[in-house]
C-alpha cells in the first residue's frame, strides 16, 4: 500500500478527474485500482493529494505526446526514452523503468537496446550519440550532476544547447519519479527494503 493517502473520484478537482476517465473510465480509482498497463494506478491517485504538483506533473508528460495529440518536444524521442530507461534502471525504480521499456517499444527501441541498458558500456548495440547520453544520464544521476569536460564537449558535438538542456531536465525530472516511487512505495516499487542483516547460522 502507498504511504500517503489516495484521492478518490468524489474527492478529485475537475483536472484530476479528466485523467482519471483517461486511465480508469467510470472506475474509482482508489476503490477499484488497476491500470491498461498493469500497475494499480497509485501514482496518479496520490499525485492528486497536491493538485499543482499533479497538474506540473502531467504538463511534463504532455511535453513529449504523452495524453496528446502531438510533442512539443524536438529533442531526438529515442535519445529521451534511452536516457529515462537508464535513469529508472540506475535509480532502482521497477516502476520507471518497467513503464519505459514499453514506452521504448513504441517509438521503435530495439529489443537490443533495451536488454542492453543495465550493462550500455559494455553493449556493441548503441552508436556514440546514444553512448555519449547515456554516459551524460549517468553523470546526472548517479554522479549529482558532475560532468567531465570531455564528456560534455561530446554530447555538444552532436546535440543543441536546446536539446541538452531539454534531456537534462527530463532526466532530472524522472530521476524525481523514481525517487519519490521508492520512498513513497507507489506502484511496482511498492516493496519491502531488501537490504537488512542476513543472521548467521545457528
Amino acid at each position: 500500500m502507498p504511504r500517503l493517502r489516495q484521492v478518490s473520484r468524489r474527492d478529485a478537482g475537475e483536472y484530476v478527474r479528466s485523467y482519471y476517465e483517461r486511465l480508469f473510465g467510470d472506475r474509482d480509482p482508489v476503490e477499484e485500482p488497476g491500470t491498461a498497463t498493469g500497475t494499480s494506478g497509485n501514482w496518479w491517485t496520490v499525485f492528486a493529494l497536491v493538485p499543482y504538483v499533479f497538474e506540473h506533473a502531467t504538463k511534463h508528460f504532455g511535453m513529449f505526446g504523452m495524453f496528446t495529440d502531438h510533442s512539443v518536444s524536438e529533442l531526438n524521442a529515442k535519445l529521451r526514452e534511452l536516457a529515462i530507461l537508464r535513469t529508472g534502471y540506475v535509480q532502482s525504480s521497477q516502476f520507471v523503468f518497467s513503464q519505459h521499456c514499453k514506452a521504448a517499444r513504441r517509438i521503435g527501441i530495439p529489443e537490443s537496446q533495451i536488454q542492453a541498458i543495465p550493462s550500455w558500456p559494455l553493449s556493441a548495440h548503441f552508436s556514440p550519440l546514444e553512448r555519449a547520453v547515456l554516459a551524460y544520464t549517468d553523470c546526472l544521476v548517479l554522479q549529482g550532476g558532475r560532468v567531465p569536460d570531455e564528456l560534455f564537449d561530446e554530447v555538444k558535438c552532436h546535440l543543441r544547447d536546446e536539446d541538452i538542456l531539454e534531456l537534462t531536465y527530463h532526466v532530472l525530472s524522472y530521476n524525481l519519479h523514481a525517487v519519490s516511487c521508492k520512498a513513497l512505495r507507489l506502484e511496482f516499487d511498492d516493496v519491502p527494503e531488501r537490504i537488512r542483516e542476513v543472521p548467521a547460522p545457528q
